[in-house]
Formats: C-alpha cells, structure tokens, sequence
C-alpha cells in the first residue's frame, strides 16, 4: 500500500494534494519527501481571521517535519500562499496540518507528547531527531488542547497541598480530584501563600465551588482560612496522615535529644534506634524486633515513654464513632499532657487547636484521606526528577498537567 493512500486515509485536507512521495538522500541523511500542492481555484484560509481569500502570491517551499516511518524521517514540502483578505489584507495562509509557524505538523506534535509521557523530553527529541523545543511546543499544544476540553463538573471532593519547587524555600500550591474515579491535578500555583489559593478559587467559579463538599488540606495556615472563607460548606479534613507525621516528629525529636545528652555521660543506648521507634511494630525487621524488645526494658528512658504515647494514640484511628473517637482523644490529650515530655506536649497543643477538623475525618466515614495527595505528590517527584529538574514554573506546570491532569486527547492514527 503507497504512503499517498495512507495520507489520504487518514491524514485527507479539503483543498489539498499530495504529491508522489520519494526518498530523498541528500545531505540532511534519507527521507521520504511528500509535496503538497492547492487544489486549482481553490482559495486559502487567512491566518489571522479565518475567513477564505484567493491567492495574492506564493512564498518559498517550506518542510514540515511529520511522522516517522520506519526509521525514516517524513517531510512535507508545500509553498506557503499568502492570502488577500479583506479584513485583515495580504496574509500568509493558515495550514491544516500543522499549527502557526511551527515546521511540525499536528499529528508528530501529538506523537512527540505521547511519548514524552515515558521519556524524558531530551530523550523524546533525540530518538525522533528533533529539537527539546519542538517536543516542549508539542507537549504544550497538547495540554492547552486538554485544558480547554476537560469537564470539572462533578468534582466534589478536592485535595490542596505544597509541594517543594527548585532550590531554596520556593513552594508551589497544588490542587487535586479525590472523588469519582480518578485521581489528577486540577491546578498548580506559584507560592503557598493564601492568594495562590485565591486565584484558583477565582478561576473555578463560585457556582463551582458551592458543589465542593469535602476537602482535605495539611495545617498550613494560608489554606485553613482561604477555605473558611471560600468554601464554607465543605467539610474541612485533617486526616491520619498528617497527625501521624507530626506525631513521628515529636516522638524523634525526644530521641535526638536524649541521645545527644545519653552520649556525653558516655551512653550509646539509642545509636541506629531512629526508626525502630518511628515504624509500626508490624513492620520491624527481625533485628529491629529485638532492638526494640531490648530498649523497651529501660522505661526510664524518654524516648520508651515516647514511643508508648505514640503507640497508644494509634488506638484513636481504630474508632468508628465520632463520639467514641473524641472522647478516647480528649483522654490520651489529658494524659500526654501530664508526660513531661515538651515534644509531645506541643503535639497535644496543635491537636487541641484543630481537634473539630480532625474529627471531620471519622463524620467523613473515612472515606477522604490527604494520603491520596502523598500519593500524587510522589508521581509529580517522578516527573521532575525524570527531567532532572525544570528551570521554569511553566515548563514544569506543562509537564506536570500532561502527566497527572488526566486531558482529553485529541485522535490520533499513530498508536503502539
């Protein structure tokens, strides 16, 4: 079967030909040349307005770069008509088969971005002989495409969090899906303050965010109040994930600090013990096993009273009452308090502040968790990290919304 009649299949534009293709060896290495040329008498689309005008004149041949076949790079060669228009005067012509002034054509800028999604952009453009540009422009189309298509009625339940960006203290705000059957990125920000989340706020609407029931954030205090007052009626959730890290955290800080003072009066009890005290006992390595059953002996030891705080609060988890849930909370609060310990004794305070959004998680029935947004945080380090990095916020906002935002794609032929 000829290439022409492929072409013609799938790739057919009204008021145009194709030409007979050949394989061209000159210097640029082998390729198969189709030229295109305009039906006689047919009349071209203005650039600017759209609107159909016959031809002013012919500019010189330009190639546009298309699929691969075989191995071997595939150029359209078609003379540009410039157009006289009577809106906008004498304009080039717009082409249907690749976009602006871009040499790739529409069909190897949705291939490039199909495979940008398993490579890295520099690897996509040097396996297809192309430039990281042309892959970066091709990715761009595609995900403009998708945002202008994507349909965010339905969402209900939504995921906000930070996310750490380049080097130093940049952070970024990130906004994800939690209902329905998807999981995907529905907007990323610059910065973490409450007008990143503002802005987002604004673009969605405020019939769209009236249909919001449920979202999960982390303690940032720029979120809590953006959300109490544009959201009112969802049920703000502060879930395990977050409570449990900070928990961890208060139950580390106790062991770095009597270790610190163990090691001066020429102890080494708690050398290599970090997390043997930070895992769930379920899962310790056998070694780490008895490392804990040895240490556990010494309760005189502030990281063993630690650790029992933290494991007696994992009870609080296993409730499915909210009222049982609060009451077994305000006892283990009132106990802690009285622990001596000041890095528990500051994790009781934080969980007083925010006691009514946490037990928003069990009147939720457990069913919204902030460690689905860990989860896609993860996937957004794998993007970055496959790139190995991006120098700029948009690069890495195109990227990150070809990956996790779950767009419409536009049909194309060429699939594996």
């Amino acid at each position: 079967m000829l290439v022409v009649t492929l072409l013609n299949r799938h790739e057919k534009h009204k008021g145009f030909v194709y030409g007979k293709a050949r394989l061209d060896e000159g210097g640029v290495g082998e390729r198969v040349v189709i030229p295109i040329r305009s039906r006689t008498n047919s009349r071209g689309d203005c650039s600017c307005c759209g609107r159909p005008g016959p031809c002013h004149d012919h500019l010189a041949e330009r190639a546009f770069h298309y699929v691969p076949l075989w191995g071997y790079a595939v150029v359209f060669l078609y003379s540009l008509r410039r157009i006289d228009c009577s809106q906008c005067g004498v304009k080039v012509e717009r082409v249907p088969w690749a976009s602006g002034k871009s040499p790739v054509t529409r069909s190897l800028a949705f291939f490039l971005a199909d495979w940008a999604r398993l490579l890295s952009w520099q690897d996509v453009a040097r396996r297809f002989r192309v430039n990281w540009h042309q892959v970066f422009e091709s990715v761009g189309q595609v995900v403009a495409d998708g945002l202008a298509r994507r349909d965010l009625s339905g969402v209900t339940a939504i995921g906000i969090d930070e996310i750490q960006f380049g080097k130093g203290q940049q952070y970024l705000t990130v906004v994800y899906q939690l209902c329905g059957g998807v999981r995907r990125l529905l907007s990323v920000t610059e910065r973490r303050d409450s007008a990143s989340l503002d802005g987002f706020f604004d673009e969605m609407g405020r019939e769209w965010c009236d249909g919001i029931t449920h979202v999960c954030t982390d303690m940032w205090r720029a979120y809590l109040k953006v959300i109490v007052e544009r959201i009112p009626k969802a049920m703000h959730i502060l879930d395990r994930f977050h409570i449990v890290k900070l928990l961890n955290e208060a139950v580390d800080k106790v062991r770095r600090q009597e270790a610190g003072k163990l090691r001066k009066e020429g102890l080494d009890l708690l050398k290599g013990m970090k997390y043997v005290f930070l895992k769930r006992p379920e899962n310790l390595t056998e070694q780490q096993e008895k490392s804990l059953e040895a240490i556990m002996n010494k309760r005189w030891l502030c990281t063993v009273r630690a650790y029992l705080w933290k494991e007696k609060f994992q009870l609080f988890w296993e409730y499915t009452s909210p009222f049982w849930a609060r009451r077994y909370l305000r006892r283990w609060c009132k106990g802690a308090m009285r622990s001596r310990l000041q890095p528990i004794k500051k994790f009781v305070g934080t969980i007083r502040a925010h006691e009514d959004l946490i037990m928003n998680w069990f009147e939720a029935k457990k069913r919204f968790s902030s460690g689905a947004v860990e989860g896609m945080n993860r996937r957004v380090n794998l993007v970055t990290r496959k790139a190995y990095g991006y120098r700029s916020f948009e690069v890495l906002k195109i990227a990150l919304f070809h990956t996790l935002g779950h767009l419409p794609e536009p049909e194309i032929t060429h699939r594996f």
